[in-house]
């Protein structure tokens, strides 16, 4: 046998060579699918992979043992509505998406998408879904970037550029209609324009398609987006549907979108509808710490974050699949990119959600909305080792969930007590 031929066969037997077996010890383990802890567990890791779970696990003598005795373990937690390359500033933008495409380089806006990555990963989240406002393809360099382990971030789910009608998510009428033309958005109005936008968006690489259905007087129609899924279907790629308005909302939902983003404005029908048709809300409940970075005043920020907060509840309360989503898009001094995102686990609770429920918003019911259920979202052989811990038990107090000390994704530490 050639060395070739021996390298193979020893790679096939034993994964890759020199793959690392891990042991780590967890005082309490969360199963976020049963909502359930058990005590005393260990978690055997070969490579990036988890081999066994339980209380008798045998490890080999020569493993790397990670003491997590006085903490909680969980799954790694999923943001399924990030923009790690996009800043709206509301003093620099106008928290406006124009003037930040026009002013902020493609080369500046890599690297805060670097530095928002490594921030939301070190805050627990080692999954997310990047819908769009990434600039031109950005969001392609920087999933490379992350699975090349040049830059530390999340696995990263991303759309490439927003598919919407005319002008996008731009308000205002520039002064010179050729800087419309920018890599934020592929505008597209007829149906060949549709389907060039997402045959475009897929060759990127990305693995969901994000549409604007209602950001202009003009909307995409229900058979609009019903075009849209199915061409996107074509690819194995599910289609997340922006919407802010009743009239938006209802066409995604009677089109069969795989989720609808934000969904502010929803009837008691919407409602009935996006559960009879399977369809997720992906809610993005702005804190009020956020509406005031992205330039409210207090009071209206206090007011919108109840309307909100009161809409999930609604959405909750009529049985609707609901996933965690942040949107989070401002910058505030003193807080990463990370710790604004798990602050809408407060909104969560405010709607009288219970800890084991927020927990599968972010683990298992998101990774199904991301497709990546079959490698993520829980702890057991098989699976990624992709795990959290905190000191407090989120299932006790869901706020634990804001003291994460330990990150592993993929089988590698990024963070320790």
């Amino acid at each position: 046998m050639t060395l070739v031929g021996l390298v193979c066969v020893l790679f096939a037997m034993n994964g890759p060579l020199g793959a690392q077996i891990t042991a780590v010890t967890a005082g309490t383990l969360i199963d976020p699918d049963t909502g359930t802890e058990k005590a005393n567990q260990t978690i055997l890791i070969d490579g990036e992979k988890i081999v066994t779970v339980g209380s008798d696990v045998q490890i080999p003598s020569d493993a790397k043992r990670i003491d997590l005795s006085h903490e909680t373990v969980l799954p790694g937690l999923i943001d399924a509505h990030t923009h790690l390359l996009g800043t709206v500033d509301a003093k620099w933008d106008l928290g406006d998406f124009w003037i930040m495409a026009m002013q902020r380089r493609a080369g500046f806006r890599a690297i805060q998408g670097a530095e928002h990555a490594k921030e939301m990963l070190e805050s627990g989240f080692t999954t997310v879904r990047d819908v769009g406002n990434s600039g031109d393809h950005l969001d392609t360099d920087l999933e490379k970037a992350i699975r090349f382990g040049v830059v530390p971030g999340p696995t990263m789910v991303f759309s490439g550029r927003i598919i919407a009608p005319f002008g996008g998510q731009f308000w205002d009428t520039p002064a010179d209609a050729r800087l419309l033309q920018n890599p934020e958005y592929l505008f597209a109005d007829s149906r060949d324009e549709m389907q060039k936008a997402v045959r475009e968006n897929i060759y990127w690489g990305a693995r969901v398609i994000k549409i604007v259905v209602d950001a202009q007087r003009y909307t995409y129609s229900a058979d609009d987006i019903r075009f849209i899924v199915a061409e996107a279907a074509r690819a194995g790629a599910k289609v997340a549907a922006h919407v802010q308005t009743e009239r938006g909302a209802r066409a995604a939902i009677e089109a069969g979108v795989a989720s609808i983003e934000h969904g502010w404005v929803l009837t008691d029908e919407d409602l009935a509808l996006a559960k009879k048709n399977n369809v997720v809300l992906v809610s993005t409940d702005f804190t009020v710490e956020e509406l005031i970075a992205d330039g409210m005043e207090p009071d209206e920020a206090k007011q919108t974050h109840d309307r909100y907060v009161t809409r999930l509840k609604r959405a909750w309360a009529a049985g609707v699949e609901v996933v965690f989503g942040t949107d989070v898009m401002a910058e505030v001094n003193g807080r990463s990119r990370g710790e604004m995102a798990m602050g809408y686990v407060d909104s969560f609770r405010e709607a009288g959600i219970s800890p084991s429920d927020i927990l599968r918003s972010m683990t298992i019911r998101a990774a199904a909305l991301l497709d990546v259920n079959k490698v993520r979202g829980s702890i057991r052989a098989g699976m990624a080792a992709d795990l959290v811990a905190t000191p407090i038990n989120p299932l006790r107090d869901i706020d634990g969930l804001k003291k994460i000390n330990f990150v592993m994704k993929d089988g590698q530490v990024y963070r320790t007590p």
